[in-house]
């Protein structure tokens, strides 16, 4: 209901020319130029090309944020020596690490691998250390009852009792991701959705923008579903507790 309200009041800007087309195309145009562009194969390229930097920097963070967060919210020792550097880091803007990347490693994937990183490793190794730590104290105090080692209560409880909240935090985080990689195209690519955009916006070709911003939205909303049906499938005994 409210995309139609969106699209309807859209319609009705354009239509009525309240707004000129070069600052908002109807959309027919955003469409017809979407047209185009899936007929002569930029489209399809560009967003396989986002999709596999997306995917590789993403789960480049997420297999190193996962296991580290584990143990800083098992380990004091561990969580001492690493959250300090961690919340510093985290709060640095990661679009001021765009032209020093570019010095470091060019404007390949692996630049935007580097920024997707530094955007959604530190975040996501905080909220996984938070995710954990909320594990009710009684269940571990049950463990513990029943003369369970250490390391089975880990691996029987906790990791089971903090697994779906560890992937609502994979599946936030995504959508950061996404924004990083658009950062990192718009600066530095030649090719890519953000690169396109980039591309479109010398020309004032407004049509390509709106619609390849549109196509980002698209698929981030995919993946988020995809990812909300992964977690209701692999974690069942959660959606039975509540």
């Amino acid at each position: 209901t409210t995309f139609a309200v969106l699209l309807a009041i859209w319609t009705l800007v354009t239509v009525s020319g309240l707004v000129p087309p070069i600052f908002l195309p109807s959309p027919g145009a955003v469409l017809t130029a979407l047209g185009e562009q899936l007929q002569n194969g930029e489209l399809a390229a560009d967003a396989a090309a986002s999709v596999y930097r997306i995917t590789v920097g993403f789960l480049a963070a997420t297999v190193m944020a996962v296991p580290l967060g584990i143990l800083m919210a098992t380990f004091n020792r561990v969580e001492a020596a690493v959250e300090p550097f961690a919340d510093f880091v985290r709060y640095m803007p990661v679009v001021a690490f765009v032209p020093m990347t570019i010095l470091w490693v060019g404007i390949g994937d692996l630049q935007k691998f580097v920024i997707i990183w530094l955007g959604t490793f530190f975040q996501q190794l905080l909220m996984v250390t938070a995710d954990v730590g909320r594990v009710p104290r009684s269940l571990i105090d049950l463990g513990e009852t029943l003369g369970m080692s250490n390391a089975k209560i880990l691996r029987r409880i906790v990791l089971p009792a903090a697994a779906p909240r560890i992937w609502d935090t994979l599946r936030i985080t995504l959508g950061w991701a996404w924004t990083w990689l658009v950062v990192a195209e718009l600066v530095a690519a030649t090719s890519g959705l953000g690169y396109r955009i980039t591309l479109a916006q010398r020309f004032l070709a407004t049509d390509i923008i709106i619609g390849y911003v549109l196509v980002l939205g698209v698929l981030g909303l995919v993946t988020d579903q995809l990812m909300r049906w992964a977690g209701r499938r692999a974690f069942a005994y959660e959606q039975v507790k509540r």
